[in-house]
């Protein structure tokens, strides 16, 4: 735990009170850059913005390489800088790079570093910083998150101001990448960073964090972007609880609270000074099927579950239509390869029997772990997928579990579990991190050949004509025979008073802005 000092909280407020209560695209004009029109009402310096989250466990920490939840992804992005940035509109902005080009093979990628970008300890971002950083995630040894889709780094070496990535095959999609929540630029000593830090080079530096219940902030005064940071301070809580989360809004104890819960929504629209704000993109929901544990080892009973489930159900009943009927892969409309052409999986008693009859049986007995640290509303879907399930001859049994401690000791522990996932921008990063064989947050354990094969394949293509027929295919592949349940994609749906002020363009890659509400907002 890090700890200087504490923030005036502005009446009071406890953890006890609220739970009452792509190549070279370079630099563009700054204010366009980070989406704030000239429209747009002028920001303004000042205030602690507090927000609560429904995220967050007590065995959280400050490794990136271990961030898997959406309280430590904001708080990593409030206190470090990247590479690079997904700005709003989804086009790519450089940060702790100024620029960047490719090779004519999209094998080697050349990074030009900013100047006089400071660490909260007063040292300046270096090339040999960025190396380090990105090495951390890389090799035989690493645990990291990452470690999939930095692996194909085959070399990573500092030409002056420059840091140059080899790769094994061309990556047209590669500066995305080094956008990813889990590759934080962080200072080096003899080559290697210390994870277990907290300085960073980002807008705000950490006073006090005590991990599953508060982090607080105070801004960064030698933050390089001058027209970012507008806050005094930040309090980053962990309000796990879809209730106390929107008591605490409405009380006036926060002033901005991700994950609302969408059966109260209508409470939120009718309450003065309180507003709704909600953006659609990647995020879908989940239910995993561990492929190396019976029955779920037979695609017969996956597909048996895939047609056992009304989606256009949950999308009523758990988004509140707030989202859209998914067809069991995680790519959405948004994303540039999207198969808008393949069938869509339905709801099909009939059906559902017959692949229980190909799989030898009359009927299935399975439980299914959920949480609403899961999903806003997970036990619920369970529970409606058990009645429409039942239809089909298929008992499913709802195992409520306990919201701490969800991601560490269900979330690819039980055979059978509610996922969220907050989608990728490319295709390419989406499949690897979940998908591709061997990867740590394969959650389904899938192992399919033809798929690792074209994963490699379309990610060195150039020919955008044949990669769109490689995804395609493998869009396919993963709904006709991966271990996933995807009945729907989320739209981000969150609530702030009426002092919160953001961009006109607000992204939708991520929750709270892309993870950058408290760099990008401000107070009226």
């Amino acid at each position: 735990m890090t700890k200087d000092k504490k923030f005036d909280l502005s009446g009071g407020v406890s953890r006890r009170s609220i739970l009452q209560g792509t190549a070279a695209l370079g630099a563009t004009a700054f204010a366009s850059q980070f989406g704030v029109s000239p429209a747009a009402a002028q920001p303004k310096k000042g205030g602690v913005l507090r927000v609560g989250m429904a995220h967050g466990n007590t065995n959280d920490n400050y490794d990136p390489g271990t961030w898997d939840n959406a309280y430590v992804q904001v708080f990593g992005t409030a206190r470090n800088g990247y590479l690079v940035e997904i700005a709003a509109d989804g086009s790519l902005v450089g940060e702790v790079a100024e620029s960047w080009e490719a090779s004519p093979d999209a094998k080697t990628w050349t990074f030009k570093i900013r100047k006089g970008v400071a660490f909260h300890d007063g040292g300046t971002v270096t090339p040999e910083d960025v190396v380090a950083s990105i090495n951390y995630h890389r090799g035989e040894d690493s645990t990291s998150a990452a470690k999939p889709f930095v692996d194909p780094i085959q070399d990573i070496s500092v030409d002056g101001d420059n840091v140059v990535f080899t790769l094994e095959a061309g990556n047209a999609d590669f500066p995305f990448v080094a956008s990813d929540y889990h590759l934080p630029i962080l200072p080096s000593k003899d080559g290697a960073i210390d994870p277990t830090s907290a300085i960073g080079c980002g807008p705000y530096k950490v006073t006090n964090y005590t991990p599953g219940y508060i982090a607080e902030m105070t801004r960064n005064p030698d933050y390089w972007k001058t027209d970012r940071a507008h806050f005094d301070g930040i309090v980053l809580m962990a309000i796990v609880d879809p209730a106390a989360r929107q008591a605490a809004l409405m009380t006036g104890n926060v002033d901005v609270i991700d994950g609302v819960d969408l059966k109260t929504v209508a409470l939120f629209q009718r309450a003065p000074n309180v507003s709704i704000l909600s953006t659609t993109g990647t995020q879908h929901y989940t239910f995993a099927m561990d492929t190396r544990a019976a029955p779920f080892n037979d695609v017969n009973v996956r597909m048996a579950l895939k047609h056992a489930i009304d989606r256009q159900e949950l999308v009523d009943k758990i988004l509140f239509g707030y989202g859209s009927v998914g067809n069991d892969h995680p790519i959405s409309p948004s994303n540039r390869f999207y198969a808008k052409d393949l069938e869509q999986t339905t709801y099909d008693p009939d059906k559902a029997k017959y692949f229980l009859k190909q799989a030898g049986l009359d009927s299935l007995k399975v439980q299914l772990s959920a949480a609403d640290a899961a999903f806003g509303g997970a036990v619920d879907a369970t529970v409606l997928f058990s009645s429409s399930a039942d239809k089909c001859g298929i008992d499913i049994q709802p195992v409520r579990e306990p919201n701490d401690g969800y991601w560490s000791d269900v979330w690819m522990k039980k055979p059978f579990c509610a996922v969220y996932w907050g989608g990728r921008p490319t295709e390419d990063w989406m499949f690897s991190v979940a998908y591709a064989s061997g990867a740590p947050w394969n959650d389904t354990f899938w192992e399919n050949e033809r798929f690792n094969d074209l994963l490699v394949s379309a990610r060195s293509e150039l020919d955008e004509t044949k990669r769109a027929d490689m995804y395609a295919e493998m869009q396919n592949m993963v709904r006709t025979d991966g271990g996933v349940i995807i009945p729907m994609f989320a739209s981000y749906v969150m609530a702030h008073n009426d002092k919160v002020q953001h961009p006109d363009k607000v992204a939708a890659n991520w929750t709270l802005d892309g993870f950058r509400a408290i760099e990008r907002w401000w107070f009226a």
